[in-house]
């Protein structure tokens, strides 16, 4: 069964270029994996601080395997001091 997730990152604002550097470095990685189904990167119009993807994964092995990737791992070392605050992540469920 698919994993749905949508992932919210609030960078610091004199970090914001930065952390959207290391975000399109992620995706390039992520969407190498066998499991990634779809990884989809945003940037609020409103408040361009604000990043967000949306992620489906093949099933919960893919995305144990992905969480467990040098490159996610890296990725959140180089970003902590960038964000504002905690990332935040929904588990969905598509309705439609």
């Amino acid at each position: 069964m698919p994993i749905n997730l949508t992932v919210i990152l609030k960078s610091k604002p004199e970090s914001c270029e930065t952390l959207k550097s290391l975000l399109l470095d992620l995706v390039q990685n992520s969407t190498k994996e066998a499991a990634c189904l779809q990884y989809d990167l945003h940037q609020s119009l409103e408040e361009s601080t604000i990043f967000i993807f949306h992620e489906v994964w093949e099933n919960e092995a893919g995305l144990k395997l992905h969480d467990e990737q040098s490159c996610l791992i890296s990725f959140f070392e180089n970003a902590k001091p960038l964000l504002k605050e905690a990332p935040i992540v929904y588990r969905t469920e598509k309705l439609a």
